[in-house]
């Protein structure tokens, strides 16, 4: 399967989402999960010019109604209500919604502010494809794909993709939502497992490793069944043996399902030498899957997702963005700053790791790979819904903040942080 399902474009138009706070939120001392990445992320994106390619926009918060789309009313009241100084009263609440000091979901300061500004980025991004407003949105703030309906999980409070995935079934029939990060989707595959309008599909290790859950006998249930696609790995996967299972199994269900539209998690912990992870992928093997999914034609969500060595997570991201745009881009990291992080050598690419050997062998993954395929030719090809009113819109695109231009994009890089300096902390 070759050909694209839309016209190809000499260029497509791709959008992209950044808060210049979001990289000031600090989840705590010796917390894996950093947002201050995304402020390497973006600097660096600054640094190559790659904002000049693409129209820069500040997302919206998303607002309580927008969240409780999918999250219980009650949850999300005590998202906005729990902080650092008032934990002690919401303690049955804290073990029930699974957040606190006992748990990977810390309290901190603005911690649900912090949730409406990534959500609402993913949200944005979802309108604009909907409206036929550009071709490919880019939000890597979100992608955190363990939060269930009401609870915290995996570093996770919302769960931005359930919400942009709900609002992009208001136009399109079906989504396919793709998940390369390390960790199994669980909480997008959970939020979807009874409905064929959205096809889950998950490439992660399982085995001893968080959540535990994306089994391939895990194939959703009553009609969603056959429309979870799960595919278990091994530690040490590298660029070949990813992409040799990657694409067949998405060209297979591209040809069956027919999406209107995809959502890609391009969660960064499955990169070599990941403080959590455990596979061995280069940026242009992560990335390979980016451009797969890109030339096939079909409007995109980007999202970020899971990766805690905050220097790789920027070099991906930014040059994931360059794929997208179709730029090329150098492979000396541009002087910008907080250029001391790409140390010691300062280069965009990475080395798979010499001392990872790839547990994943050839006779697992054909294997593997036969059961998977088998059952995505069990899905019903394309399957339609009945016409009915759209529901309206959750917010008018035209109040979006455009700061496409250089000086605006730049501005968005400032921001003072609500913990300690990231400089102090893990130079990762």
């Amino acid at each position: 399967y070759t050909e694209p399902l839309y016209p190809p474009m000499s260029k497509s138009r791709v959008c992209y989402y950044y808060d210049a706070d979001i990289g000031s939120y600090y989840y705590g001392s010796g917390h894996p999960m950093k947002p201050h990445r995304l402020r390497l992320t973006h600097n660096l994106l600054l640094s190559y010019k790659l904002y000049r390619k693409m129209e820069v926009y500040k997302p919206h918060y998303a607002t309580d109604d927008e969240i409780s789309q999918f999250h219980y009313d009650e949850y999300v009241d005590f998202l906005k209500k729990v902080t650092p100084d008032n934990r002690k009263e919401y303690a049955q609440n804290l073990q029930k919604f699974n957040l606190g000091e006992f748990t990977d979901c810390p309290i901190f300061d603005g911690l649900y502010q912090f949730c409406q500004s990534y959500s609402g980025g993913s949200i944005d991004g979802a309108m604009k494809l909907n409206h036929g407003m550009t071709d490919i949105a880019v939000n890597w703030s979100g992608g955190l794909h363990h939060a269930k309906k009401s609870e915290a999980s995996g570093f996770c409070y919302v769960n931005d993709i359930v919400l942009s995935i709900l609002e992009l079934l208001k136009y399109h029939s079906r989504v396919l939502y793709i998940d390369i990060d390390i960790h199994h989707g669980d909480g997008v595959e959970e939020a979807f497992y009874t409905t064929d309008r959205v096809l889950t599909c998950s490439f992660h290790k399982f085995g001893d490793f968080f959540p535990g859950t994306g089994d391939h006998i895990d194939l959703g249930a009553k009609d969603g069944r056959y429309y979870s696609v799960n595919f278990p790995l091994e530690s040490g996967i590298d660029d070949g043996s990813f992409q040799r299972i990657f694409q067949p199994v998405i060209t297979r269900i591209i040809e069956l399902y027919r999406p209107g539209v995809i959502v890609l998690q391009c969660g960064a912990d499955s990169l070599t030498g990941d403080r959590l992870g455990c596979f061995n992928l280069t940026l242009k093997g992560h990335g390979e899957c980016v451009t797969f999914v890109k030339n096939l034609g079909i409007p995109l969500l980007v999202l970020g997702g899971g990766g805690y060595k905050k220097s790789n997570v920027a070099r991906c991201w930014a040059y994931e963005t360059s794929l997208l745009l179709d730029e090329k881009i150098d492979g000396n990291i541009p002087y910008n700053d907080f250029f001391e992080f790409y140390g010691p050598d300062f280069r965009l690419h990475l080395q798979p790791a010499q001392d990872v050997p790839n547990l994943n062998s050839k006779a697992y993954l054909d294997n593997m790979m036969q059961i998977v395929l088998q059952n995505v030719a069990m899905l019903e090809n394309a399957p339609s819904v009945q016409m009915q009113d759209v529901p309206r819109d959750t917010r008018i695109l035209d109040a979006e903040e455009d700061v496409t231009e250089g000086a605006e994009a730049k501005r968005l890089s400032d921001g003072e942080p609500f913990g300690p300096p990231e400089h102090e902390a893990e130079l990762f």
